[in-house]
């Protein structure tokens, strides 16, 4: 049964996460919002999930996959539901269950990340709070970036399997999601990224095994990879950049 990822058309935030998965899986999906309306997909598709008083549970926003009947909203929950499906994820439980809490601190970190670029509100644009983005962005470059990072240089080195995955000795989603999250910091944050990499060099040896793994190199060199831009999660501001 094929699986339809709905999520905004122009932008990778959140929902790349997802995508990210469903391509190394080699997984039958379909990218609904970006598809074409006289082939049933496009944003009213979307919109109807979100919208419609016939779905009995409705989504908050995207991201959010259709699997059948199954309707899963949130990132990690998704992760969590497509983990096991799609091989992506070790058979035990306690596998399961530290794979999963590796990934909300993933999202932790990107939403740490978003608000860098808008600590008041989201429905501000950023030249109306760039006073509180500067002191926000000083805070995660210098102090929650850095201290992310080096907690997940210690997890790689304590997996008992080897430091090339963070559970296990194989590819998981959370790997995936890490390397997403060092793509995304490294544009918004070329200098002050590179320069917390540099203090995790296990963390940069994953992001750099992931981007090589065969199925996934394809999808990154292809068109199907929305390109960063400011209008997703990460922003690049040069001026909140050191």
């Amino acid at each position: 049964m094929q699986y339809q990822l709905h999520y905004w058309p122009t932008i990778q935030g959140r929902g790349e996460f997802v995508r990210l998965a469903l391509e190394a899986a080699g997984a039958d999906y379909v990218d609904i919002a970006r598809g074409q309306p006289g082939d049933g997909e496009g944003m009213a598709t979307m919109m109807h999930f979100m919208k419609s008083a016939k779905v009995e549970r409705p989504p908050f926003a995207p991201p959010f996959l259709v699997h059948g009947k199954v309707i899963v909203g949130q990132t990690s929950a998704i992760l969590l539901y497509l983990g096991p499906r799609i091989g992506l994820v070790g058979k035990s439980e306690v596998q399961r269950l530290w794979t999963h809490q590796l990934q909300l601190t993933i999202a932790d970190v990107v939403a740490e990340a978003h608000d860098t670029h808008h600590p008041i509100a989201s429905s501000l644009y950023y030249e109306d709070q760039k006073k509180e983005a500067s002191r926000r962005a000083a805070d995660f470059r210098d102090e929650r970036l850095p201290g992310f990072l080096a907690w997940f240089e210690s997890v790689l080195a304590r997996n008992p399997k080897g430091s090339t995955h963070l559970v296990g000795g194989r590819l998981s989603y959370a790997d995936l999601s890490l390397f997403q999250l060092v793509e995304g910091v490294l544009y918004a944050f070329p200098k002050a990224g590179s320069r917390a990499l540099k203090e995790a060099p296990l963390v940069a040896a994953l992001h750099a095994g992931v981007a090589q793994h065969r199925r996934l190199a394809g999808y990154l060199a292809s068109e199907r990879r929305i390109a960063f831009n400011e209008d997703g999660i990460f922003r690049r501001y040069p001026e909140l950049d050191a």
